[in-house]
Formats: C-alpha cells, structure tokens, sequence
C-alpha cells in the first residue's frame, strides 16, 4: 500500500489517481500509522515552502516524515515535496525545511524572456545514475511547474537535470529517498514509468 501524505496542500488527488491507475492500493492520508505502515510514501504538492511547512507542522507529520525517511521505506516528493526535503528555501527566508536532504532552494533566474513559473513539458538529462529512470531514455520530456529549484550541497544525489536559465535540479536521490521538481503524474507514459520504477523499490 501506498500513503500519499495529505496537508492540506494542491494537486495531491491527481498522485492519488496516477497510483490507482497503476494497479496499486493507495490512500490520501495524515494518519501516522497508516504512513508508518505503508510500503511507500508519498509526498505531493504545490504552493509556497513556508506555508507547505506550516501546514505539515499544524498537522504534527514532521516527526512522522522524518520516521520514514530513516526508517528504509522507499519516499518520494513531488514539486513542492521535493523542496522540503532540503533545509530552507529562498521563498520563505527564516523558515527550517525537514532537512531530510542538505542543501537550499533557489529562484530560477529571471531574463532571456523567460517566463516564472516554469509552466510547461521540458527535457531531462542524467547527470548521475537514478533508479527511477530506469528504461526511460535521456532528454525524454516531463511537465513542470515551479519557480524555485532545489541546490543540494551534494551534487551526487542528482540523477536528472533541466535547462531553464540554467542547469536545475529535476530529481535526486539518497538511499530510500527520492524527489522530483517535475510532476510525473501529468507527465504521461514517462510519468507512468517514473512511478511505476518508484513502486518497484523495495525498503532498505
């Protein structure tokens, strides 16, 4: 079974959707034991970082999250799920990230006409090997929606990039722990895979 962390963030119902599409049992829940008894977690979202992180410490899941990540349980964050598995982030200065992965989160740069948010399909590169890319080839292309990007302090965990005003991070990875920028489940067949890969990771 699959526990896709519920805080009261946006677009979490369609991870839900993409999960029940893939044949597997999931659940949209806050429920520490059902999140602590789960073979995967998942955390989905969109919004700002410090009101993702108020919302997940109202709802006392901070502990539970940082459980999971030590715990072996293969964990993926999507979006804004990925920026807060790193320790802070430029949109909300003063506010502590989980930590979970070293590193801050940044503003893509602005010029060149390029617009902010990056809204739109955009190809990938793999700069390090990534079990969730297994059997999708480079440059294959995901749909994005973000206007910050995480910057790890440990540039190995990177295992796909994309070009926007610059080299950004589009996924890491770190023993149990997964994130993606990118959204998989509006990414079609690629999308399917990446989670499909992500389903097939056994806990450490």
């Amino acid at each position: 079974m699959t526990a896709i962390i519920d805080y009261d963030a946006g677009n979490v119902r369609s991870v839900l959707n993409a999960m029940k599409s893939l044949g597997e049992e999931a659940v949209l829940t806050s429920d520490p034991e059902e999140i602590l008894g789960a073979d995967h977690v998942i955390i989905p979202g969109e919004g700002a970082f410090g009101m993702a992180m108020e919302k997940i410490r109202q709802r006392r899941l901070e502990e539970v999250i940082l459980e999971v990540a030590a715990s072996g349980t293969p964990f993926l964050g999507i979006c804004i799920g990925q920026q807060l598995l790193f320790d802070a982030s430029e949109e909300s200065p003063g506010v502590k990230g989980l930590g979970i992965l070293h590193g801050t989160c940044r503003k893509i740069k602005e010029g060149e006409g390029r617009k902010i948010p990056e809204i739109g399909w955009n190809d990938l590169s793999y700069p390090n090997p990534g079990r969730l890319f297994r059997g999708i080839p480079e440059h294959s292309f995901v749909y994005f929606v973000h206007s910050y990007y995480a910057c790890p302090d440990d540039l190995s965990i990177v295992t796909a990039a994309n070009e926007y005003g610059g080299t950004l991070t589009a996924s890491v990875e770190k023993d149990n722990v997964f994130a993606c920028q990118f959204h998989p489940e509006k990414s079609a067949e690629v999308g399917r895979k990446i989670l499909s890969n992500f389903l097939e990771v056994s806990k450490c």
